[in-house]
């Protein structure tokens, strides 16, 4: 909660930090790794730094937090607070990280805000950011404790068993573990964080949803090859996994993590796009493991049958599972050999009939999850009762408009910086 002297301070200068703070963040970045470029190796992803994703991600998180403090004072974003918990313990981040990232943000508010940042704004901001940072850290020292590693535990070696070709730009890879240490079973949901050696020698990190249930020696995940504008590979990593990881090569993986887990204690409604199927075969996988009766309805949307990825996998477990349907829509035509029922066009949810009390699951392109976030609640479904998942920086935080903030209104389709 910010002190009574804080308070006021962060709502007079709101408007002008939330109005600068993407400036404020590219400078801040750019700092960061000037003073210290051992963080691209193997914590930032700096393929989103090109892309300026994660710039426009740390805006919007430090907008929304300062928001929360000033409209609901008793409570802060736990939806906001928890994504980002689990992405940093993917990736091992430590409590030190943090007096690191203070000095370099301090630094960035400064040099893009002058004089305006007086000693009292500076001393109030400074509030904010700690009660930002130590929930964080507290959050992702249960993280950890929850899995009983530390911040430089999280990582292990895994050798691949199988790399399974699941489209052209898709492929699956199979790997085992290669130790006697136990191996924490995953929830179903959640992803790892694989290491990969660039040839510049630095580690970049990626995270991949699993897409099975864990046996206790294996597990899975699906990397889609990244395509410029051109059609022409241009993803650092996904480009040299999909060329050069071979069966018997050996990958650097964290633990499994991610906010976005499966109740399996009422109906579940899986809606996805393209590659936004990879945690929704995990999911379903886990309730046939289960052995679950639950209605279960799985919808995928897509360019054709050649880029359904995971379709054989998914749709198998749909037939084992007895209270499961699937639908599915194809944007070039209805054509199918599968054992579906297909659409044509983008996915309608006027086609199908939904459970009632059900939870929804959502995973695709943005303006896929907005579309079909939008539809659910025209059709009276409440926020709370849509999660979604985003690869990558979450430049969309829609329940955080939802539900962490009262007598807001949806607005699913904006995102919050």
């Amino acid at each position: 909660m910010l002190s009574d002297r804080s308070r006021p301070v962060i709502e007079a200068t709101l408007p002008v930090v939330a109005a600068n703070i993407e400036d404020i963040a590219t400078r801040f970045y750019s700092h960061l790794f000037s003073a210290h470029p051992e963080l691209l190796d193997g914590v930032f992803n700096r393929g989103n730094q090109a892309e300026k994703t994660q710039q426009l991600a740390l805006a919007g998180s430090v907008a929304v937090f300062a928001s929360s403090l000033v409209q609901v004072p008793e409570q802060v974003p736990e939806r906001l607070l928890s994504r980002i918990a689990h992405k940093h313990a993917s990736l091992g981040i430590t409590p030190a990280q943090y007096d690191v990232v203070h000095d370099n943000l301090f630094w960035a508010i400064v040099d893009v805000l002058g004089d305006a940042v007086t000693p009292e704004v500076a001393a109030a901001w400074d509030e904010v950011y700690w009660l930002m940072a130590y929930a964080l850290i507290n959050q992702e020292r249960g993280l950890y404790s929850a899995r009983g590693v530390r911040p430089e535990t999280v990582w292990r070696e895994w050798e691949v068993a199988e790399r399974i070709q699941e489209t052209e730009d898709v492929v699956t890879f199979r790997v085992r573990r290669t130790d006697d240490r136990l191996v924490k079973t995953s929830l179903p949901g959640q992803y790892v964080t694989v290491q990969v050696p660039v040839p510049d020698d630095v580690r970049q990190p990626r995270q991949y949803s699993l897409t099975r249930a864990d046996d206790g020696e294996h597990r899975e995940f699906a990397v889609k090859r990244v395509r410029g504008e051109d059609g022409k590979p241009d993803g650092e990593v996904s480009s040299l996994l999909f060329a050069t990881v071979q069966v018997g090569d050996r990958l650097t993986m964290s633990l499994p993590f991610g906010d976005v887990v499966l109740d399996d204690s009422r109906p579940v409604v899986f809606a996805s796009a393209g590659i936004g199927v990879a945690p929704m075969a995990g999911m379903l996988s886990h309730l046939v493991a289960a052995g679950s009766r639950l209605p279960i309805t799985f919808l995928h949307a897509d360019l054709d049958e050649a880029s359904f990825a995971l379709r054989r996998q998914v749709l198998d477990d749909v037939r084992a599972l007895p209270g499961a349907t699937a639908h599915v829509w194809y944007e070039h035509g209805a054509e199918s050999t599968l054992p579906v029922e297909v659409h044509a066009g983008r996915m309608d949810l006027d086609d199908v009939k939904l459970p009632s009390d059900a939870t929804y699951y959502l995973c695709g392109p943005l303006p896929f999850m907005q579309a079909v976030r939008s539809a659910l609640i025209e059709q009276g479904v409440a926020p709370r009762d849509i999660q979604y998942e985003v690869f990558g920086p979450d430049l969309w935080q829609a329940d955080l408009v939802t539900e962490e903030t009262p007598g807001a209104g949806d607005r699913s389709t904006q995102a919050p910086h």
